[in-house]
């Protein structure tokens, strides 16, 4: 479990709420709380406490690099007490986050040197039939469209996860 003051870069997708809210109806430990549905670019990214304002200006400079973009979630990813949607459309921009800040390791190095780009749905589905269940349940609301248009800096805090500040994707109108 992350400590207060761990951040994270993510690429928030409001439409893509659903998916959470299903997870979270079968069981609502499995689903994150203060954090919408979202891909994340770097976790974990800078402490809170090593924050600079060099950090946020090259995650702003960075984000308006890319422009907003509308996309298709339709394929479920799993493993063991893990169900998301993969979001390939996205690997670009997590990709190029991740080569501004080479000496921060993607979840600590856990799954690899370059995770694909999701939607993490549910975590700790342990169970064999609650897994199947939340399968079942965001399978049945695939494809859903949503759009990509801003970045967040998010801190977790005793009270769960907040935005520290929010950045549009291609700059201050979005293109």
């Amino acid at each position: 479990m992350p400590e207060p003051g761990t951040t994270a870069l993510v690429i928030v997708l409001p439409d893509a709420a659903p998916l959470l809210d299903a997870a979270w109806r079968i069981d609502p430990v499995l689903v994150r709380p203060g954090i919408p549905a979202h891909v994340s670019l770097l976790y974990p990214f800078v402490p809170e406490s090593a924050l600079t304002g060099q950090d946020e200006k090259g995650a702003r400079s960075l984000a308006a690099n890319f422009p907003a973009a509308d996309l298709l979630l339709e394929e479920l990813v799993t493993a063991s007490g893990f169900v998301g949607v993969a979001v390939p459309q996205l690997q670009p921009i997590v990709d190029a986050f991740r080569a501004q800040w080479p000496g921060l390791h993607p979840y600590k190095g856990r799954y690899g040197a370059r995770p694909a780009a999701h939607v993490t749905v549910a975590m700790g589905a342990d169970d064999p039939t609650t897994a199947a269940r939340v399968r079942a349940a965001v399978g049945s609301l695939l494809p859903l469209r949503t759009r990509a248009a801003a970045l967040q800096l998010v801190v977790l805090t005793e009270e769960g996860w907040r935005p520290r500040f929010t950045a549009p994707l291609g700059g201050p109108d979005g293109r």
